[in-house]
């Protein structure tokens, strides 16, 4: 065994003369385990969030989008398009035509996000799962066509879950000057019919803006024939994902932008990824803060072992080596704290998982879920463990060899 490492492990669960040394050395640990322990609770609660977003958008989102790189639309008969179709881990391809309108509906009015699919939508996406109201999913019956608004735009509209009253869709003109006299003129004007549904993704950019009506319809309001907004596509079961993405991106090459679901909500994320990096950044000075007990504990080992000090010198310990000795113990110090506080953690979040002590709401369903929902990523324990053992050798590693030149000149 290390010789310092062996003198430092004894030095740690050895009495000392001074009882006062233990009890810092115990706070020093507990300190860092608390620290440790929010570490893994916060960064956990950040994943579960991002977790029960990414859950919401998979039930209106493609698995995956092609989209232009310049400009809105591209022809549907794009020979790149149709390579990226045709791939035989392809399942569900779906041309889509998706622009800003206005709606109206007995007099309100609200600016929507209009999305037209074709028939097989469906099969791309679980928006059957999502419906409410008596009606079917239909986007168009002969020359009848069907619009399935949001759940919160029917209350901005004042409309139901069955509009009797057919909705209005105002699109500007893309060709042709204003006239000014009649500026109704410079829009094109249609409608759309209640299949007796709507959506709810519990996401209010969806739920508050979106309405999904059948792809002839918005190529006819948007004057788009021939063009496409996005190719959204899924994939068959058992394929390597990555693998696909990434040859349909060579297919693509610089024309198209092939994205998976959570490109396609990059600002939603993005977002959330920065708020988890500042609150480890914020945690990590709080575990830098219980660091310095650790200082402390290690300051008065070193005057109570001065005695200790004279006799390993003259048993031929040099002293490199009993500079080591107190460094090794600091380090025990963030290495029991890690662990402990990383096993805490994990039970604390395991009991929430499993029981959800801590809720959301004084009343039950006031929110999508009741309880604050946590997920432990492994990737994230490695990192907390690494920081935990970075920050405490770092704190001690200046006093232990300022104190120890002190002691041993």
């Amino acid at each position: 065994m290390n010789f310092p490492f062996y003198i430092a492990r004894r030095y740690l669960f050895s009495k000392k003369s001074t009882n006062a040394i233990n009890v810092i050395s115990g706070i020093s640990v507990l300190g860092v385990a608390v620290a440790t322990m929010a570490l893994v609770v916060t960064l956990s609660v950040f994943n579960g969030f991002s977790d029960l977003v990414a859950t919401f958008f998979t039930a209106f989102d493609p698995q995956i989008k092609v989209v232009p790189v310049e400009g809105k639309t591209a022809p549907a008969d794009d020979p790149i398009l149709t390579e990226i179709k045709s791939m035989p881990e392809v399942y569900v391809a779906t041309e889509c035509v998706e622009d800003q309108a206005m709606a109206v509906y007995n007099g309100r009015q609200a600016m929507i996000h209009l999305k037209g699919v074709e028939d097989n939508f469906d099969s791309l996406t679980h928006i059957r799962e999502i419906l409410q109201g008596d009606g079917a999913y239909e986007l168009h019956l002969a020359d009848v066509h069907y619009g399935i608004p949001g759940r919160h735009l029917i209350d901005a509209l004042g409309m139901g879950y069955y509009y009797p009253m057919p909705l209005k869709i105002y699109a500007p003109r893309r060709e042709g000057q204003l006239d000014m006299s009649d500026p109704t003129d410079g829009f094109i004007e249609d409608m759309l019919f209640s299949p007796g549904v709507v959506f709810e993704v519990q996401q209010s950019k969806y739920d508050r803006n979106y309405v999904l009506t059948s792809i002839s319809f918005a190529r006819r309001l948007f004057d788009q024939q021939g063009m496409i907004s996005s190719l959204e596509l899924r994939l068959k079961q058992g394929c390597d994902f990555e693998a696909v993405k990434e040859r349909m991106k060579a297919v693509a090459g610089d024309k198209y932008r092939v994205m998976d679901r959570y490109e396609q909500q990059d600002d939603t994320f993005r977002i959330m990824k920065i708020e988890k990096l500042i609150a480890y950044i914020f945690l990590t000075f709080i575990l830098m803060v219980a660091c310095f007990n650790i200082i402390g504990s290690l300051s008065m080992l070193i005057i109570d072992k001065k005695d200790d000090v004279v006799t390993l010198r003259n048993l031929g310990a040099s002293d490199h080596q009993i500079t080591q000795i107190f460094l090794f113990e600091g380090r025990l110090i963030s290495a029991i704290g890690a662990i402990l506080g990383i096993a805490v953690g994990l039970l604390l979040c395991w009991i929430q998982q499993t029981y959800g002590i801590i809720s959301l709401g004084s009343s039950e369903g006031s929110f999508v879920i009741n309880a604050y929902p946590v997920s432990v990523h492994p990737l994230d324990v490695v990192i907390i463990f690494f920081t935990v053992l970075a920050v405490g050798f770092l704190s001690v590693w200046y006093p232990v060899r300022y104190f120890s030149r002190r002691l041993l000149s």
